[in-house]
Formats: C-alpha cells, sequence, structure tokens
C-alpha cells in the first residue's frame, strides 16, 4: 500500500465508516474525491516503479483534496477505499484521517472486488445527490456509474495515471481528465513515465542539457 505524507491537511471534519455517514456532513455543493487504493498502488508499485516507492515516490494526498478545491472552487471531501480483507494497514489509515480523509476498509471473499463494489455503490448514491465526484482509479468497471453522473449534469472527473487509464473513459461526453503528477502534482520526485507531449507544450531545453 502506498504510504501517504504524514503532514495533516486540515482538522475538525467527522470520519464514518459506513455508506451512508458518507454521504453526509455537506454544506453547499462537494466535490467527493474518492480514491481506489488498490488500483493506484498496483499501478505505481507493479506498472511504473517495478518495486515498493520509496518515501519520495510516494502520493502526497493531502494535495490531491488541495487540487480538486482549486480546480472546481468548491469544497472537497476525500473516501479512500482499501482493501482488507488481509487486516487493516493503522499506520497507513491513521496517516489518511490525519489529512481529513474518509477511510473505507472493506473485507469479502477472495472472489470480490470489494473496492470496486464500494465505490460503485458510492457513485450510485451520489446520483441523488446534488454533488460532484473526482474519481481516482484507472478501472474501466465504473464507467457505467460515471456516465449516469455525467447525464445528470453533475461535474464529473477521473485522476490518474493518463497512460494506464481505461480507454473507456475517453468516450465519456463532458469527463474531465486529471494527471496525478502532471496535473495534480501529488509526487515530489519525477516517476519514470514515458509521457506524450503535445506539440505546444514541447521545449527542447527541457532535455538539452
Amino acid at each position: 500500500m502506498t504510504r501517504p505524507h504524514l503532514t495533516a491537511r486540515r482538522t475538525g471534519r467527522p470520519t464514518h465508516l459506513d455508506e451512508g455517514a458518507i454521504l453526509n456532513d455537506n454544506d453547499g455543493r462537494t466535490t467527493w474525491v474518492l480514491i481506489d487504493g488498490e488500483n493506484i498502488d498496483a499501478t505505481l508499485g507493479g506498472s511504473i516503479l517495478g518495486r515498493r516507492p520509496q518515501p519520495d515516490e510516494r502520493p502526497r494526498w493531502d494535495r490531491l483534496l488541495d487540487f480538486a478545491e482549486r480546480q472546481w472552487a468548491q469544497s472537497a471531501r476525500g473516501v479512500f477505499f482499501l482493501n482488507a480483507s488481509m487486516g487493516i494497514p493503522m499506520p497507513f489509515v491513521q496517516a489518511l484521517k490525519a489529512m481529513d480523509y474518509i477511510v473505507v476498509p472493506l473485507s469479502g471473499s477472495p472472489d470480490e472486488k470489494v473496492v470496486d463494489i464500494a465505490i460503485q455503490r458510492t457513485l450510485q448514491a451520489l446520483l441523488a445527490r446534488p454533488e460532484d465526484v473526482m474519481l481516482v482509479s484507472h478501472d474501466g468497471d465504473f464507467l457505467h456509474d460515471l456516465g449516469a453522473l455525467l447525464a445528470a449534469d453533475r461535474r464529473v472527473a477521473v485522476a490518474a495515471f493518463s497512460e494506464f487509464r481505461n480507454a473507456g473513459f475517453a468516450t465519456l461526453a463532458g469527463l474531465e481528465k486529471f494527471d496525478l503528477e502532471y496535473d495534480a502534482h501529488v509526487f515530489d520526485a519525477p516517476l519514470p513515465r514515458i509521457r506524450i507531449i503535445p506539440i505546444d507544450e514541447f521545449d527542447p531545453s527541457d532535455f538539452l542539457r
């Protein structure tokens, strides 16, 4: 599991574990930042680094909430879903809670994708509320529920590593797409990624050194 930065972002907000409580405690319109911890962890360690991340290669999750608030100029609440079938990683959970994340540890049978199921249910519950969503995942299992939110005129975004994002996200009209490293800047050190550079952003001085 990728470890978060240990500095608290803000304090004073309640945290709850059940689905109903997650979707309470709003003042006005809110961006719900839903993090598929299992998916992000597997992509960072397995597909990008090929090993366990070093401390400066791990996401600073507090920055993601700040990014979400700046992006849409409204408050953001973070919900971090993790598979706890083998137990709860308490230092990780405590660090996330110190950054005011709602932490949702889940368990189930080996053949159940417990994190995916919980996120799908949360997206469906949000359909009944006037809220916006920023999903942090590469997984195409959420396409249907994101499409329903977009059809209901919500602001919806996916934040991930762009090159590993499921191709189906490109078919959702109105979906905003952000890169965790290049847009949200949740990493301190550059990751060993090969980025496709838009020609308007190409600067040869980046490599002529």
